[in-house]
């Protein structure tokens, strides 16, 4: 059987620590800070990110260096024979297209998933990559597995401001057109793509609101699922964890009997949606694992 490792970016929110635990290999997302190349989770923290965030340092995203990529691959192939290789959703960034067309010089060793997955959902693929090489799955079965349920996810999320995420071009025109309306808290979703609006809100409360009801109508309707049975349900948030908690209270009475994971949003779309957000999401249960 061949020996397979699984390989992600820090857009899945998994920190270098979490990832010596799980067993798998987390590169991590280079950042310019006035000119200064900091690397997420490596030189540079959640906190230190939104200091310098809030206070007005010029801070920009990148793809990672060609040469970063392909010495980690170099380095794993050494005790593993194939990698499966799970970047940020080609939606969102240009790196898995990148990272393709690097693998075809791997003879078919480095499999690169484009599963348009990011954050906690992409997180959850890592995860289910992980596992599918557990039960003995090939990187290219894994791979074909990832991509083949690669839409069977859903993000809503509440922000607080749109200028981080107009300013990176990190979203569609029509979102875009909600910031010119004043004292509103967009919602938006991810359904595989790129950021879009999907409704607009009052207040914090009614967001919340608007968030939960869209989730179980996704459980309901798109997942034929309205217990959740076959499905993971996920959070994120970026700076406010007792906001985000309060939130998941919330979420957890809407879902009674289900666990719901939470962590922080990766500093790469921090960077675009800026302190304040607060994401509801969901992954359907991969088949070939389900109990």
């Amino acid at each position: 059987m061949s020996k397979v490792a699984i390989v992600s970016d820090s857009n899945s929110g998994i920190t270098q620590t979490q990832a010596e635990e799980l067993g798998v290999k987390i590169l991590p997302m280079p950042f310019f800070l006035n000119g200064e190349t900091l690397y997420e989770d490596i030189n540079l923290t959640q906190d230190q990110f939104y200091e310098k965030l809030t206070d007005g340092v010029e801070i920009s995203t990148s793809m990672p260096l060609v040469g970063n990529v392909t010495d980690m691959w170099d380095e794993i192939l050494k005790e593993y024979d194939e990698i499966v290789y799970i970047p940020m959703s080609s939606g969102l960034s240009s790196s898995c297209e990148t990272a393709y067309m690097l693998s075809q010089d791997y003879d078919g060793k480095v499999q690169v998933v484009n599963n348009q997955r990011i954050s906690v959902t992409q997180r959850q693929s890592v995860l289910d990559a992980k596992n599918l090489a557990e039960t003995g799955k090939s990187a290219a079965e894994i791979k074909e597995i990832l991509e083949r349920e690669k839409f069977e996810s859903s993000i809503y999320i509440m922000v607080d401001t749109l200028y981080y995420l107009k300013k990176g071009g990190r979203i569609t025109p029509a979102a875009a057109a909600l910031g010119t309306l004043l004292k509103l808290k967009p919602v938006l979703q991810i359904q595989g793509e790129k950021l879009d609006a999907f409704a607009k809100a009052r207040t914090v409360k009614q967001a919340k609101s608007i968030m939960i009801e869209a989730m179980k109508n996704d459980f309901a309707n798109r997942f034929h699922d309205p217990e959740g049975k076959n499905l993971y349900l996920e959070m994120a948030y970026t700076h406010n964890l007792e906001d985000a908690e309060n939130f998941k209270k919330e979420v957890q009475d809407a879902f009674p009997g289900m666990e719901i994971t939470m962590n922080p949003l990766s500093l790469s779309i921090s960077c675009h949606i800026g302190p304040g957000a607060l994401a509801i999401a969901c992954s359907k249960k991969i088949p070939e694992l389900a109990e």
